[in-house]
């Protein structure tokens, strides 16, 4: 089935397993408002033991697809794109009431390596490289995405991540703990489909009863007192309309040094 005008696509490999397979090549997988809404629409909707997530190509996902915001209304359209989309596509993917795995085909970078870090497991070509460039680009990312780091990777090596925004192989991301499984890429999808199936053969009131326990355990420790929780909200909505967010995104489409301002 396609999805988001055949940018996404939905099928079923193995029995209890659905599929969604990000197709948008021109833009190097970039998720944009087709892509996530189709996500946050079409998750909720499936019912089977395994959900996997995979792309077509040499990319898993660039990330969030704002390279060509027009320069009239950017701060607003940029925002609209990165809080809003992508929050509701993350937010089903953890509300999935089974088990969930990303087959990483490519390199994972920025938005779609949290996409990637929302499924419960990851198994990555031995090709793929995973990075966050937020620093790069002037973006204060959201702490519900940096809290998803520091479960999967903790502390230190979030901060590494985050604040030296460099690209890491997909043998160090394994030792990191950032993915789960190393293959070839030739054994990628094939590698992704037995996983998933193996995971959907088990007892579906034991995956689902162990996710949910999973995931109220994990809320629990990352819970923010309302008003802090208040506080990071604000702070990343303001970067949306610093110049160096302007300035940041502008120079990484124009593949140039940025000139920071500081504001």
């Amino acid at each position: 089935m396609e999805l988001a005008g055949g940018k996404l696509r939905l099928d079923h490999p193995a029995e209890h397993v659905a599929r969604l397979t990000i197709d948008n090549p021109a833009r190097r997988n970039a998720l944009d408002h087709d892509i996530l809404d189709a996500f946050a629409a079409a998750v909720p909707e499936l019912h089977a033991r395994c959900l996997l997530v995979t792309a077509t190509g040499p990319v898993f996902s660039a990330g969030y697809d704002i390279g060509n915001l027009p320069d009239d209304g950017f701060a607003d359209r940029a925002e609209a794109l990165v809080a809003h989309p992508f929050h509701a596509a993350i937010e089903a993917l953890d509300a999935y009431p089974f088990p969930s795995v990303a087959a990483l085909n490519g390199h994972a970078i920025g938005g779609g390596l949290e996409l990637a870090l929302s499924c419960d497991l990851r198994v990555a070509s031995e090709e793929a490289e995973l990075g966050m460039p937020p620093a790069r680009l002037g973006l204060i990312y959201s702490h519900t995405g940096l809290r998803r780091f520091v479960d999967a990777i903790g502390a230190p090596r979030t901060r590494e991540l985050f604040f030296t925004a460099r690209t890491v192989g997909a043998r160090t991301a394994l030792g990191w703990g950032l993915v789960n499984e190393v293959v070839g890429p030739e054994e990628l999808e094939g590698r992704g489909v037995a996983y998933a199936e193996r995971i959907a053969g088990h007892a579906p009131l034991s995956l689902r009863g162990n996710k949910r326990a999973l995931r109220e355990l994990l809320a629990a420790e990352g819970a923010l007192d309302p008003e802090v929780e208040r506080e990071l909200v604000a702070l990343r909505e303001a970067c949306f309309r610093s110049e160096d967010f302007f300035e940041g995104v502008r120079a990484f489409a124009e593949k140039r040094p940025p000139r920071w301002q500081g504001r």
